[in-house]
């Protein structure tokens, strides 16, 4: 499974990460980095530490299970 995942800085300086379930791949960078900015200008997300201010990373994560049988 491939997830996309955008992290954000708040305003206390702590890393706030927003993951998305099978994103489009090749990834846009252009795209991405437009999605973040708008993300942060439209102050839609808050956390427990407040506001996102800034772009940290952007990375698509996949994770692969693979079940023992017992």
């Amino acid at each position: 499974m491939k997830k996309l995942e955008l992290k954000f800085l708040n305003e206390e300086g702590k890393v706030v990460t927003i993951s998305l379930d099978a994103p489009a791949e090749p990834a846009d960078a252009v795209a991405v980095t437009a999605a973040m900015d708008e993300i942060i200008a439209q102050d839609c997300f808050l956390s427990s530490g407040g506001a996102l201010i800034q772009k940290k990373q952007a990375r698509i994560v996949e994770r692969n299970v693979n079940d023992i049988e017992i």
